[in-house]
């Protein structure tokens, strides 16, 4: 009976190391001002919940395994969980770079705000930002996706099948260049109107050098930018989503 116990113990925890690093890196659960205690919560009961399911797969690999296998074991659903939080954190941390670029674009760069994912300062913008879409990542119910996401990868990176260093190589490289393409898209017309609004000044200021062209035309550069922001805010947010969603499809 001792001996029964001690292996489901060990599968559970089995399965809380994947679903605890996953949760730990996946955007929405990771940030700062959710806390630890919540988190370890969520953690804890999506593991007593996939236990069952996965005891029968998990119990013949903990049957009288060697030290060594068990810790194998251990570190394959570490990384496994790690890739697949990372997976979608590199989408945010991709939108908050271009997010940065978006407020120096608009001349929003020396304005301070408060940090919302994690404590680093950045430009008020940016947390604006980060804010709608991690808003937008509960409302429409893509922590549920990660959850389900979290069930079905065990369909495809079965435990006990080691991942190659080089396989999440390339899951985080493939997701990486994909999120800041998709950034990059997004906020492109802001980098256009960053470009023509330097021109522009840069031009003038050559004409009329007497006059100090940059200090009058700062409240025209924040005027356009903000009415580039409120006309492509709804379509950046949207497209964000749908890359986000598309990642939790795959």
């Amino acid at each position: 009976m001792i001996s029964g116990l001690a292996d489901s113990v060990l599968v559970t925890f089995i399965v809380f190391c994947r679903i605890g690093a996953c949760l730990m890196l996946v955007p929405g659960y990771s940030s700062v001002n959710v806390p630890a205690q919540v988190r370890l919560f969520v953690a804890l009961v999506t593991t007593f919940a996939l236990t069952p399911i996965l005891i029968s797969v998990l119990k013949p690999l903990t049957d009288n395994a060697a030290p060594l296998t068990l810790v194998l074991l251990i570190c394959s659903e570490l990384v496994v969980g790690s890739v697949i939080g990372l997976g979608g954190r590199v989408f945010f941390l991709a939108l908050q770079t271009m997010a940065t670029v978006m407020a120096s674009a608009i001349g929003l760069s020396n304005i301070p705000g408060t940090p919302v994912g994690d404590t680093d300062p950045a430009p008020a913008l940016v947390p604006l930002i980060m804010a709608a879409v991690t808003t937008l990542f509960f409302m429409t119910d893509q922590h549920w996706q990660v959850l389900r996401g979290l069930m079905n990868s065990y369909d495809v990176w079965q435990p006990g099948n080691r991942i190659g260093g080089s396989m999440a190589l390339d899951q985080l490289v493939s997701r990486l260049s994909e999120a800041f393409v998709l950034t990059l898209r997004i906020t492109s017309p802001f980098i256009v109107y960053s470009v023509i609004v330097n021109l522009a000044v840069g031009l003038i200021n050559k004409l009329t050098p007497a006059i100090p062209v940059y200090f009058i035309s700062v409240p025209f550069v924040l005027f356009g930018g903000f009415l580039l922001l409120y006309l492509t805010s709804d379509e950046l947010l949207t497209q964000f989503m749908l890359g986000v969603a598309s990642w939790l499809a795959e």
